[in-house]
């Protein structure tokens, strides 16, 4: 099992958004057994606040499931839990670095990283406002990490198949 953990500052718009994005890619490829998708903050501003509304709006409105969310702290005892920590911006590695006392193993990326942009960094939409153009980046970055993330792990299934799931979720996303 690949066990991914998304972060940003407030875990109340990227950090959920990409879990429940990356919950929908994993589940339309069949591969829900195969993945541990959660989200956390490295402040403790939103802990215990669901998904900030105008975030939650884009996302219903592009058709991702939405659980019950409540926004949590990243702690450094958690850091062993996870295969793969995936910030949205170079604040969030700063206080990821801080809240995890370093990376030692190497499992702090950005999720931009795994596409063909991997210096782009996601805008944190409560300033911007721009929570369209934040889920855009979002989808782009949970896609090349999926398809990071399969290929790795070289799963049972052919690599045409999940390249098939992959491209149908391309089609119906947008």
């Amino acid at each position: 099992m690949t066990r991914v953990l998304f972060i940003c500052h407030g875990n109340i718009c990227r950090s959920v958004s990409a879990e429940y994005v990356m919950q929908t890619i994993v589940a339309r490829a069949g591969r829900c057994d195969d993945f541990l998708i959660d989200s956390a903050a490295t402040s403790t501003e939103e802990i215990g606040n669901p998904i900030y509304p105008p975030m939650e709006e884009v996302l219903r409105r592009r058709g991702i499931p939405i659980g019950q969310h409540r926004a949590r702290q990243v702690r450094w005892e958690e850091y062993e839990d996870w295969d793969l920590i995936v910030a949205m911006d170079d604040e969030n590695l700063y206080y990821l670095n801080r809240c995890l006392h370093g990376d030692p193993d190497h499992r702090v990326h950005t999720l931009m990283e795994y596409t063909d942009r991997p210096d782009h960094r996601i805008e944190d939409p409560w300033y911007t406002r721009r929570f369209d153009k934040c889920l855009d980046e979002i989808v782009e970055g949970c896609r090349a990490l999926f398809r990071y993330l399969t290929e790795k792990a070289q799963m049972t299934s052919s690599s045409t198949e999940i390249k098939e799931h992959v491209d149908l979720f391309d089609r119906d996303w947008l």
